[in-house]
């Protein structure tokens, strides 16, 4: 999943890119709302942290120009600001979650996969499949009750394929959603990738549709 991190306190924005990467997700940090802007319409956002006391453009501007052009990620808002008139602002122009800084990272992670279980329309804190169970807190897979240890870009990319099984994924789609900007990336990278899980889960639970993407299976138990 690709976060948008905007925050303009360098220590502050380390240390959460760190924390959400740690946390398996593609991290772009940025520290102005202008930069911020323009990258949310371009697409391929899955989620915006998004601080409110930035340069060049205010974080409240920030997500009243991204609803008005159509954007639909959940945007959860960092701020050290107080006022309840300024959460309240914040939610009535598109806001999904609030956090006031200080903050426990904990739970501010805790709040990120809440709101990519609901704009995924995944009620659920885990995700099962044929077998497959996958915790986005803990980053934890299991196969058939087996513990299976995986990288977190592996798990990452588990994860984008357990949301909706049976859909075809593009290698581009994951690319994206697995890297960063600031990442180098393999042509191959993906493919690596999905023969590491086939490796460590089952061959034929990913099936590769030539010439687009991969696809979760349900393979046989005893295959």
């Amino acid at each position: 999943m690709r976060v948008l991190l905007v925050e303009d306190d360098p220590s502050l924005g380390e240390g959460l890119r760190t924390a959400l990467r740690r946390a398996a997700y593609a991290v772009d940090w940025l520290q102005d709302g202008a930069s911020a802007l323009v990258a949310i319409r371009d697409g391929g956002i899955d989620l915006v942290v998004l601080d409110l006391g930035l340069p060049r453009k205010d974080g409240l501007e920030v997500i009243r120009e991204a609803r008005r052009a159509g954007a639909t990620m959940p945007i959860l808002v960092l701020s050290a600001r107080e006022r309840a008139a300024d959460r309240m602002l914040g939610l009535d122009l598109g806001a999904d979650d609030y956090v006031g800084k200080p903050f426990d990272t904990g739970e501010l992670l805790a709040r990120v996969r809440a709101l990519l279980r609901r704009s995924s329309g995944h009620a659920s804190p885990m995700f099962t499949h044929a077998g497959l169970a996958l915790d986005p807190a803990s980053l934890t897979v299991t196969w058939h009750g087996r513990v299976v240890d995986l990288p977190r870009r592996e798990v990452a990319l588990l994860r984008l394929l357990m949301e909706h099984p049976g859909r075809i994924v593009s290698r581009e789609t994951a690319q994206q959603r697995l890297y960063g900007w600031d990442e180098d990336v393999a042509s191959n990278a993906i493919d690596v990738h999905v023969h590491h899980l086939r490796k460590r889960l089952h061959p034929g639970l990913i099936r590769t549709v030539r010439g687009v993407g991969y696809a979760l299976d349900e393979p046989a138990v005893d295959a």
